[in-house]
């Protein structure tokens, strides 16, 4: 199993990103689509993909493709796929399923079928009728989409975004995967002046901390296929120690936080030193329309409130005006600003030099990107 087709799943807009992570690890043979990114990997890649890929969903093994029209279409091809060379006697091996826009579009049929394929290929590999279902966990997810059917194992376990730091709630938090993909894709650089001016609960400070200090994300949880017998232990380990090794803790790297809720501050400390980055995330309470600094060139990049709800567009309003004012007064700094706010150029008071279409969960956001000119160059002697 030396040669695995992995998938790396992406919330839509952010293919790219993870992508560009992918390549990163070091695997260049890949396809990128709607909402995901395959790639040609090992045993050891799923141990790295989870451990390191900040914007990604989740990792699965691919473990076949093909067109379904039928539900003996589904159930042959689905027993004719190599189940046992991943799961033991003793797997749990619940299915989930999903189907747009194709003819087997019930999905607890399908999820039914492809549930007693793979007892069958089983039952021809370990010679028994009934099998426990007590031991490591191997969820299997059949998609069909257009008739094409994609059969995938999750070795991720809870969602990538689950890095384990926060775990204390606060209202309307912005996904860890998704904060990584803003700091990501505006390409800041952990010498440059980092500041969040509505930072809420933390997530985008200590986001691009672990950026910064070049922490794998994934390093302070498990995932499920830590329990899987054909990813050997010995790789986990190794992955681990990589991680551990290539961390910059040497680095100078100081993000910062403001809010005007002096509570939910008390959760973003919480979550940087759950994050392993308090020393280098600074929080303080204070008005966006009295942020300053003393610092040029940096990078500000935040998610305010998008005035979804009718009784708060006027209070999020007047913020977006409040922003555009004291932002003006970062004249050398860069800034980035996730919103659903159809008007928020306008009340902002500038027109964005680049903006990007993503989502916050189902909300279709914009991505608006405020370019600074780029510092003078250091003369090296």
């Amino acid at each position: 199993m030396s040669k695995i087709q992995l998938i790396a799943t992406a919330t839509f807009g952010l293919e790219a990103v993870v992508a560009r992570e992918v390549k990163e690890l070091g695997y260049e043979d890949m396809m990128v689509e709607n909402a995901r990114v395959t790639f040609a990997g090992d045993e050891a890649a799923i141990c790295r993909a989870n451990l390191w890929l900040r914007s990604a969903d989740r990792v699965l093994v691919k473990m076949g493709e093909f067109q379904a029209r039928s539900f003996e279409e589904l159930f042959q091809q689905t027993k004719a796929l190599p189940w046992p060379d991943w799961l033991p006697e003793n797997a749990a091996f619940p299915v989930e399923g999903k189907s747009v826009k194709s003819r087997l579009h019930s999905v607890p049929d399908c999820q039914a079928i492809v549930k007693k394929a793979v007892v069958e290929k089983m039952k021809q590999v370990y010679r028994r009728d009934w099998f426990e279902e007590d031991g490591p966990r191997y969820t299997i997810e059949v998609a069909l989409l257009n008739d094409l059917a994609t059969l995938t194992l999750d070795t991720s376990g809870a969602g990538l975004h689950k890095r384990g730091y926060r775990r204390l709630g606060s209202p309307a938090p912005l996904k860890e995967t998704l904060a990584a993909a803003l700091v990501l894709l505006s390409r800041w650089c952990p010498d440059r002046p980092f500041i969040d001016p509505l930072c809420g609960s933390g997530t985008l400070p200590i986001e691009a901390a672990l950026i910064g200090l070049n922490l794998a994300p994934g390093a302070n949880r498990s995932f499920a296929a830590e329990k899987w017998p054909a990813v050997p232990a010995s790789l986990w380990k190794k992955a681990r120690e990589e991680a551990a090794d290539l961390a910059r803790r040497d680095r100078p790297v100081r993000t910062l936080g403001s809010d005007i809720d002096g509570g939910v501050l008390g959760l973003a400390r919480y979550h940087a030193r759950q994050a392993g980055v308090a020393e280098n995330v600074f929080f303080q309470k204070l008005p966006v329309a009295e942020l300053r600094s003393a610092h040029k060139y940096g990078y500000l990049i935040c998610n305010p409130p998008y005035g979804e709800r009718l009784g708060d567009r006027s209070q999020v309003e007047g913020l977006y005006r409040e922003m555009g004012a004291a932002f003006r007064e970062l004249d050398t700094w860069s800034y980035y600003v996730l919103t659903a706010h159809p008007d928020f150029e306008r009340l902002f008071g500038r027109r964005a030099d680049k903006k990007r279409k993503l989502y916050n969960g189902r909300i279709q956001c914009n991505y608006y990107q405020f370019f600074g000119p780029r510092p003078p160059r250091r003369d090296v002697h």
